[in-house]
């Protein structure tokens, strides 16, 4: 009676493992696509949160920040700042050669530079790892020890230099194009010299020294060319004017008593004479011919009849 119960319990027991073993491969099965749609979940989640950061991630790009400041009348100090590494930091004045300070690695530069003498244009350039660059440029003028100035008469050859200096003047020196030097002693403060320039276009160079040897030099393209000829005569009854001129007449004006005005376009003739009647009393005549460079002659007459 025992060994029947025994074997009974037993039958029943595998029968509900039997009946058991299905479910429980269920429910792994879906414990693990729990898991896998979780894990998913959170792949999802850190993919997006890691575009989303990428995204709003803003890079920065500045450039070098650079400050010129005058020290003196002679000096300035440019300051170039950056929060990157810079690789190249020049400048230059006017059309002179360019100057390198060494830049590479550096951050933070502060160069003390002269002015020149005169007015003359600074140039900067600075560029850091990234290619960022900036540009500088300004004009500064700066008075010399010596002031030099050489002007044209406005009618004639004559070509007028005028020097003054801070300190005494010694001398100075002139010539036309490559011509042997002049020398005109000074031993002032200041000079206005008088010299003739030849016919045709010459360059004139002028040096000038003083006390301490301190020096300036100007280099100036003169322009000379041959005044009319103007010839005015009276015969009793006409005035008879002639003009002449190589280069070519552009126009003749001339004035009758300050009332009557008169102007005759000669377009390039090389000569021209006209003739004009004498009034009762007294004719005052006032002439005026152009050249085609512009150069004048004038010739003023009175004649009594």
């Amino acid at each position: 009676m025992n060994q029947i119960l025994s074997i009974d319990n037993s039958a029943e027991k595998r029968k509900k493992q039997k009946k058991s073993g299905p479910v429980e491969i269920k429910s792994v099965l879906k414990f693990f696509s729990i898991s896998l749609i979780i894990f998913g979940i959170f792949m999802i989640g850190t993919g997006s949160y890691s575009m989303y950061k990428e995204a709003n991630t803003q890079v920065t790009i500045t450039k070098p920040t650079l400050n010129v400041r005058k020290l003196s009348d002679e000096q300035l100090v440019i300051s170039v700042t950056h929060d990157k590494a810079l690789e190249k930091f020049t400048y230059s004045w006017k059309d002179d050669e360019t100057i390198e300070i060494n830049a590479q690695g550096r951050k933070n530069i502060e160069q003390s530079i002269d002015i020149p003498e005169g007015t003359n244009t600074l140039k900067i350039y600075v560029k850091d790892i990234n290619g960022q660059e900036i540009e500088f440029k300004n004009t500064y003028t700066r008075e010399g020890n010596i002031t030099l100035d050489i002007t044209k008469e406005e009618n004639g050859n004559n070509i007028v230099i005028s020097a003054t200096g801070k300190n005494e003047l010694s001398y100075l020196t002139y010539r036309w194009d490559e011509e042997d030097e002049q020398k005109v002693d000074i031993n002032n403060n200041s000079i206005e010299h008088t010299i003739e320039a030849p016919m045709g276009t010459h360059t004139l160079t002028v040096v000038v020294v003083d006390i301490n040897n301190s020096t300036e030099t100007k280099e100036k393209e003169i322009k000379v060319v041959k005044k009319p000829k103007l010839e005015v005569t009276a015969d009793g009854e006409n005035f008879h004017v002639k003009m002449s001129d190589e280069q070519g007449l552009e126009k003749v004006e001339f004035i009758i008593n300050e009332d009557k005005k008169y102007r005759v376009m000669l377009n390039g003739a090389t000569e021209h004479e006209f003739s004009y009647p004498l009034e009762e009393g007294e004719t005052r005549l006032n002439v005026t011919v152009y050249n085609a460079n512009g150069v004048t002659e004038n010739k003023k007459v009175k004649y009594t009849k």
